[in-house]
C-alpha cells in the first residue's frame, strides 16, 4: 500500500514570519517521500491539495478561527478521500479524535509562560494544544529549551519529542559590502533589535538600557518590527520620558530584502527576549557577522554559543555593559565578527530538513 504524506500548509503567510520561513525551507527537503502539499496555491514541484486562502494570522483572530475549524472538520475528510498516512504540520495542530496520524511541530510555549488576560491564545495552549501533541504520534520542537517546556508543562516523555534546531537563509543573511554607510538622517552609530513588541521581548528594559549608555547621544537604538497599539505608544512614551526619544527609531515592518542590510550596518543586534522558542533574529545577525547581545536563557545561548555577549535579560544594567562594550572594544568587535560566522555556519535548512525527513520516515 502506499505511504502519503500529507504536508499542512494552511498558516502559510504572504509576510515572511518565523513559522513561515520554517515551513517554506523545509518542505522542499521531502521530494523523496512525493508529499502533498494542503496549501492556497499550486507548488508545480509538488502534488498540491488547494485549500482555502483565509485561514492564517494575517485575517487576524478570525484567520486563526477558521484555520482551527478547517483543520477539526475538513482536514480529516481529505486525509480519509485521499488515503493519507501521515501528516505533517509545522505548527502543532491537528484533528482531534479522528484517525488522523499525525507528526506536528512546536516552536515555543510563550502564552502560557507569559499569559495575557482575556487572549485567546491562552485557552488554544491550555486546552487544544496539549490534546493535539498527546494524541500525535511524534512532537518535534526547534530547541531543547522547547522541548523541556514541553515535559514541563504537560508531562509528555522526552521520548516522544525529538528536538531540531532551524536556520537561516546564509545566501540572504550574509557581510555585505557598501560603498557608502546607509545611515538615518543624523548618520548616527545605531544598536538593533529585530522582532514584535510584544511584552515579553523585554523591549522596555531594552530602551532604559540604551538611556544609561555614557553619551549616548552619539548613538542611536532602532527597533525594527511591526508596531502594535497595545504596546508601542508606551514605548514611545517611556523613551519620550527618558529624553531620548530622538535616538530611538521605530521602524515598523522592514521587508525581508532589507533585513540584511540594517543588521550588517548595525554596531550590534540587541535582543534581550525574556524567552524564545528559537529566535531567528540572533542567528541572522550572526550571518551577518554582526555582533549578538542576547539573552542567556530560553534557546538563546543554544543559537549565540560562544558568539555572542549573553546577558541578564532582568538586569538592565547588563544590557548597558554589554552595549558599552560594543561601543568601546575594536578588538570584542571584530572577535565576534569572526565567532558569529564560525557559529552561524553550523545551521543549515538542508540539515533541519534532512534531520525531519528521517523523522518522517519512522511514521510512514
Amino acid at each position: 500500500m502506499a505511504k502519503n504524506l500529507f504536508i499542512n500548509l494552511s498558516m502559510l503567510m504572504s509576510k515572511p514570519t518565523g513559522i513561515t520561513i520554517y515551513a517554506d525551507s523545509i518542505f522542499p527537503y521531502f521530494t523523496n517521500l512525493n508529499p502533498t502539499l494542503l496549501i492556497a496555491q499550486n507548488n508545480y514541484n509538488f502534488n498540491c491539495y488547494l485549500i482555502p486562502k483565509n485561514l492564517t494570522s494575517e485575517q487576524g483572530t478570525v484567520g486563526h478561527f477558521r484555520r482551527l475549524l478547517w483543520t477539526q472538520f475538513k482536514l480529516p475528510k481529505i486525509y480519509k478521500k485521499l488515503e493519507g498516512s501521515l501528516l505533517f504540520s509545522p505548527v502543532p495542530e491537528a484533528p482531534l479524535y479522528t484517525n488522523c496520524q499525525s507528526v506536528v511541530m512546536v516552536h515555543d510555549l510563550i502564552p502560557l509562560r507569559f499569559p495575557k488576560k482575556n487572549s485567546p491564545l491562552t485557552p488554544y495552549f491550555k486546552n487544544y494544544i496539549p490534546q493535539v501533541l498527546k494524541q500525535a504520534r511524534h512532537i518535534l520542537c526547534n530547541s531543547q529549551a522547547t522541548a523541556t517546556d514541553i515535559i514541563d508543562f504537560f508531562g509528555i516523555s522526552a521520548k516522544k519529542i525529538t528536538p531540531i534546531l532551524l536556520a537561516y537563509n546564509s545566501n540572504h543573511f550574509r557581510p555585505l559590502k557598501f560603498k557608502k554607510k546607509i545611515r538615518s538622517k543624523t548618520s548616527l552609530p545605531y544598536f538593533l533589535y529585530l522582532g514584535r513588541h510584544d511584552l515579553h521581548k523585554n523591549l522596555s528594559r531594552l530602551i532604559k538600557a540604551f538611556a544609561g549608555i555614557r553619551n549616548y547621544q552619539n548613538y542611536e537604538l532602532w527597533l525594527a518590527g511591526q508596531t502594535d497599539k497595545r504596546y508601542t505608544p508606551k514605548l514611545q512614551q517611556q523613551a519620550t520620558e527618558l529624553g531620548i526619544r530622538n535616538q530611538i527609531k521605530f521602524l515598523d515592518y522592514v521587508s525581508y530584502n532589507q533585513l540584511p542590510i540594517l543588521l550588517n550596518q548595525a554596531l550590534a543586534l540587541v535582543f534581550p527576549s525574556l524567552w524564545e522558542g528559537f529566535g531567528f533574529p540572533v542567528l541572522e545577525a550572526m550571518g551577518c557577522g554582526t555582533p549578538v547581545i542576547t539573552s542567556n536563557s530560553s534557546s538563546l545561548p543554544e543559537l549565540a554559543g560562544d558568539a555572542g555577549l549573553l546577558i541578564n535579560p532582568y538586569q538592565v544594567s547588563e544590557i548597558t555593559d554589554a552595549m558599552e562594550q560594543i561601543i568601546n572594544d575594536d578588538g570584542l568587535r571584530s572577535q565576534l565578527k569572526t565567532l558569529s560566522l564560525q557559529q552561524s555556519s553550523q545551521f543549515s535548512w538542508q540539515k533541519t530538513g534532512n534531520s525531519t525527513l528521517e523523522v518522517l520516515k519512522r511514521f510512514l
